[in-house]
C-alpha cells in the first residue's frame, strides 16, 4: 500500500464519519484470485495482532480455578467463570448465548472440559477459548485480545474474507496501519500475489476499493 491508498482511506473516513446515531465500525474485505479455498491446505486460519488496536474494548471472560489466576483477573477486570460453572453453563442456554458477547480465555488444564461442553456451540462460530500460555500477565493478556482478529475462510469457502479494523473515530493514519498490517499477513500466508482487490467501508456505507 502506498501515500494513494493512505489518502483514499483519510478522505472515505472523513466524508462519511459521524453521520449515524451510533459509532461505525470500518471493515475490511480482501478478494482472492487464482486460489481454491475449498482445499483444506489453502484455508485461512490466521491470528492478526492490529497495531492500533479494534477501536473498542470488548469484555474478557477467563475459565480458571487456580486462586492466583482468579485474583490477577479480577483486579485487570476480567470476568471468571469458575471451573464448577463449566456445566451448568452448558445447560443453561441464554448463559451459553451469552458467552458470544465476550472474548474467552482459560486455564490450560480445564480445555478438554470446555471443549466437551462448548464445542459444538462456540466451536462452529470461531469463539472457543484461547488457553492462557507462557508468562504473559493478564494485563498484557487482555491488552492482546483487543488487539487480535482472526481471518478465517468458512461457509463455502469463497474466495474472500471480512474483517473489523476499527471504528470511525480512529485516526485515519491508524486504521491505513492495520489494513497494511491485515493485508501483509495474508500475503504472508497465500501470496501476494493472489489478493485481486481490497475495499473497506463504514458499517453502513458502500465499500471503497482501496486496492
Amino acid at each position: 500500500m502506498a501515500d494513494e491508498e493512505l489518502d483514499k482511506i483519510i478522505n472515505f473516513i472523513s466524508e462519511n464519519k459521524g453521520k449515524r446515531k451510533f459509532k461505525q465500525t470500518v471493515e475490511l474485505a480482501i478478494n482472492f484470485k487464482g486460489i481454491d479455498f475449498s482445499k483444506q491446505d489453502n484455508r485461512l486460519n490466521i491470528d492478526v495482532i492490529l497495531p492500533h488496536g479494534k477501536g473498542k474494548v470488548k469484555k474478557i471472560a477467563l475459565f480458571a480455578s487456580e486462586r492466583n489466576l482468579i485474583e490477577e483477573a479480577k483486579k485487570n477486570g476480567i470476568e471468571v467463570i469458575g471451573s464448577e460453572d463449566i456445566e451448568k453453563i452448558a445447560a443453561d442456554q441464554a448463559r451459553l448465548n451469552s458467552l458470544l458477547d465476550y472474548e474467552l480465555i482459560a486455564q490450560p488444564n480445564l480445555m478438554p472440559s470446555i471443549a466437551k461442553s462448548f464445542g459444538q456451540f462456540l466451536g462452529p462460530k470461531g469463539k472457543m477459548p484461547r488457553p492462557l500460555v507462557g508468562s504473559m500477565s493478564m494485563s498484557s493478556v487482555a491488552n492482546e485480545l483487543n488487539k487480535r482478529i482472526v481471518l478465517k475462510s468458512k461457509g463455502r469457502y469463497l474466495p474472500t474474507v471480512h474483517c473489523v479494523i476499527g471504528n470511525e473515530d480512529m485516526d485515519a493514519n491508524n486504521i491505513y496501519e492495520n489494513t497494511k498490517e491485515v493485508i501483509e499477513s495474508v500475503g504472508k500466508k497465500i501470496g501476494q500475489n493472489h489478493i485481486k482487490s481490497v475495499y473497506i467501508k463504514l458499517t453502513m456505507t458502500k465499500p471503497l476499493r482501496v486496492m
